[in-house]
């Protein structure tokens, strides 16, 4: 999936995408293992669509940090 199309998504259906590919994930690697895997890039690929997610989260706890970190001007 495309990060602009990950970045429409809540922070909760990041979670629940995350997991979901972990899990798909754990079963790319045990038919690797046994040798059904067809398709031995989708092993990469999968990673790196967990890693694009888990980064989109990681930016947008910095982005709520940072703002509210922010100091307010005060007027006089």
């Amino acid at each position: 999936m495309k990060a602009f199309e990950l970045r429409q998504l809540s922070d909760a259906e990041l979670l629940k995408r995350i997991q979901d590919e972990r899990e798909s994930l754990s079963n790319l690697r045990f038919q690797k293992v046994i040798g059904q895997l067809e398709n031995p890039i989708k092993v990469r690929l999968v990673r790196r669509d967990i890693a694009r997610m888990c980064s989109i989260l990681r930016e947008r706890s910095i982005k709520k940090v940072s703002v509210q970190a922010e100091p307010t001007e005060k007027t006089e």
